[in-house]
C-alpha cells in the first residue's frame, strides 16, 4: 500500500524544534519510518485562484508535501469553522461557538482545494489517511474527484455528545459528508458512541459492531487510542541531564520539588483550574511553600481568536496574583512561560519534575500524560496528576485521577503526589509503562493501516450502494454561499 497521510499541520523533525501540537509530534516518528507521503499545510498563503502545488522535502523514508492554502479562504477555515465552531463543541464548549455562513464556505473550499492537491499522489495502491477536524469533509471531496481508493479519518480530539455536536452550524450535513470515508477512527468508546449515536438518531441508519451503512456504502467506525514513541521519550529523557536548559532548572530548584504542566494556551487544557488548584494547596498547606512550585510551559495558539486572547490575560493575571500572594523575595511558586519546547528537552523537562499535572477540562488523549510516564527514571519516578476527562485516563488508571472542576480535591491530590512514598511511586509508574509499551505510536499506526485496508475486502463482497437504505439528501441543497459541486 502507498499511503498518503494528510493533516494541517506537519512537523520536519528538526532537532530541538517546538512541537506546537500533539498529532504533529505523533505522527512525526511513524511518518519517518513508514514511508508513508505526509501532505500538509506549509504555513504560507497563496492568493488568487491557482491551483494547488506541493513542495516535496524527505522525511526519513517517507516524504512531506507542503502546500500553500489559498489566502481568501484561510481564515474562515482555520481561525473561523475549525477552531471557533468544530473545536468548542468538540471539547462541550457550545456556548463558545461562532461561525458565520461565508466560514463554513471557506472551510468547504480548503477541503476542496486539498483534494484537488492530493490527485497528485494518487497511484493504482494509494490509499488516503486524513488527520482530525479541519478536514471532516475531505473524503467526500475526494469522492466527488473520483477517487475510489481506501480513505480513512481519525479524530485527534474529542467527538461530543448529540445534542453539542448538533449545535454546530451545518453539522449534519459534516456529519452525513463523513460517511464517505471508509473507517473512523476514535480515541475512546466515549467518543465513538457519541458519533454512532448521532448517526442512528439523526439518520436513521442502522449500525452493526461499528459498521455504519448509507448510500455511500460501508463505513466503520472503531477505536484507536493514539501512543507515543515510549523507548525514543525514555532515551531522550535520560541523555537530556546535559541539556543546559534542564541543567539550569536542576540547579535553580535546589532541593526543592517541581510540578510540571505543559500546554497549548487553550481554554480546554483547565489552566485557570490547574493554578487554582496550586493557590488553594499553598494556602491550606503552607508547609509546601518554598518546597514545592510549579513549571508551567503554556504555548500560545490562535491568538486572533477572542476566547483566546482572553484566556492569555486571565491566566497572566492569576499567576501573577498567585505569585504575590505565595512568593517571596527569592522564591517563585510559578514559573509561567509562554514558549515551546523540542521533544528533546520536554523529556528532560519532565524528568526533572516530581509530579506531573495533566488536568484538562475535555481532551481526545493528552500525550503529554503519556511522555511524562515515559520520562520518569525508573529508580526514582514522578507522580502523575491527571484529568479524568482526558481519554489517557482509560488507559493510565494507576495516575491519580482528579476531576478538574473539583479545586479542592485537585489540591489536596496534587499535596498527595508530592508526599507520595517511593514503593507506590514505582508500583504506579511500571503499570502505566507496562500500559504504554503495549500501545506504542507504531502499533497505533499499523492497527489502523491494516483496518482501513480490510474496508476493502469488505466492500468488495457488497454492493456499493444498499437499496434499502436512505439517501440522506442531496449534496446539491447546500445553503447558500456554501461551495456547490
Amino acid at each position: 500500500m502507498n499511503l498518503v497521510v494528510v493533516s494541517n499541520r506537519v512537523a520536519r523533525g528538526k532537532a530541538n524544534e517546538p512541537m506546537t501540537g500533539g498529532l504533529a509530534a505523533a505522527l512525526l516518528p511513524v511518518v519517518e519510518n513508514s514511508g508513508a507521503i505526509w501532505v500538509g499545510s506549509s504555513g504560507s498563503l497563496c492568493e488568487g485562484n491557482r491551483e494547488p502545488f506541493a513542495e516535496m522535502e524527505s522525511l526519513g523514508s517517507g516524504a512531506l508535501a507542503l502546500l500553500d492554502l489559498p489566502a481568501a479562504h484561510y481564515g474562515g477555515y482555520y481561525e473561523g469553522f475549525a477552531n471557533s465552531a468544530l473545536w468548542p463543541a468538540m471539547h462541550s464548549r457550545p456556548d463558545l461557538i461562532r461561525a458565520t455562513r461565508d466560514d463554513y464556505a471557506s472551510y468547504r473550499e480548503v477541503n476542496a482545494f486539498m483534494a484537488r492537491a492530493l490527485l497528485r499522489f494518487r497511484k493504482p495502491d494509494t490509499a488516503f489517511w486524513v488527520q482530525d477536524y479541519h478536514f471532516l469533509a475531505l473524503g467526500e471531496e475526494l469522492r466527488a474527484l473520483g477517487v475510489a481508493a481506501p480513505i480513512g479519518f481519525f479524530l485527534h480530539i474529542p467527538w461530543p455528545a448529540r445534542h453539542v455536536i448538533g449545535a454546530v452550524p451545518h453539522a449534519r450535513e459534516l456529519i452525513e459528508a463523513m460517511l464517505a470515508y471508509d473507517l473512523i477512527g476514535f480515541q475512546t468508546a466515549e467518543d465513538l458512541e457519541n458519533f454512532l449515536g448521532y448517526v442512528q438518531h439523526e439518520f436513521d441508519l442502522p449500525v452493526h459492531d461499528g459498521v455504519i451503512l448509507s448510500r455511500r456504502g460501508r463505513t466503520r467506525a472503531a477505536v484507536f487510542p493514539i501512543g507515543i514513541d515510549v523507548e525514543l521519550f525514555a532515551q531522550h529523557a535520560a541523555k537530556s541531564v546535559s541539556h543546559p536548559e534542564v541543567s539550569r532548572l536542576r540547579r535553580s530548584l535546589n532541593g526543592e520539588r517541581l510540578a510540571i504542566g505543559v500546554d497549548r494556551l487553550d481554554y480546554s487544557k483547565g489552566l485557570i483550574n490547574r493554578i487554582r488548584a496550586f493557590d488553594r494547596m499553598w494556602s491550606e498547606r503552607p508547609s509546601l511553600l518554598r518546597t514545592a512550585s510549579l513549571l508551567q510551559i503554556a504555548t500560545p495558539s490562535r491568538g486572533t481568536i477572542e476566547a483566546y486572547g482572553n484566556l492569555q490575560s486571565e491566566v497572566a493575571k492569576l499567576v501573577s496574583d498567585v505569585n504575590g500572594r505565595h512568593g517571596e523575595i527569592d522564591w517563585t511558586p510559578i514559573r509561567y512561560l509562554n514558549k515551546g519546547y523540542g521533544q528533546a528537552v520536554l523529556a528532560g523537562l519532565y524528568r526533572t519534575a516530581q509530579v506531573g499535572v495533566v488536568t484538562p477540562l475535555q481532551d481526545g488523549m493528552n500525550l503529554v500524560a503519556k511522555e511524562y510516564v515515559a520520562a520518569q527514571n525508573p529508580a526514582d519516578p514522578g507522580v502523575l496528576v491527571l484529568s479524568k476527562f482526558a481519554g489517557a485516563a482509560n488507559e493510565l488508571d494507576t495516575a491519580l485521577l482528579v476531576n478538574p472542576n473539583d479545586i479542592d480535591g485537585m489540591a489536596r491530590t496534587i499535596a498527595t503526589a508530592f508526599a507520595m512514598p517511593l514503593a507506590e511511586r514505582r508500583m504506579r509508574w511500571e503499570a502505566m509503562m507496562a500500559t504504554l509499551r503495549r500501545g506504542t505510536i507504531q502499533q497505533w499506526f499499523a492497527n489502523f493501516v491494516e483496518e482501513l485496508q480490510d474496508t476493502q475486502i469488505d466492500k468488495s463482497a457488497m454492493p456499493s450502494l444498499m437499496p434499502d437504505t436512505p439517501a440522506l439528501w442531496s449534496r446539491h441543497s447546500a445553503p447558500a454561499g456554501a461551495r456547490m459541486h
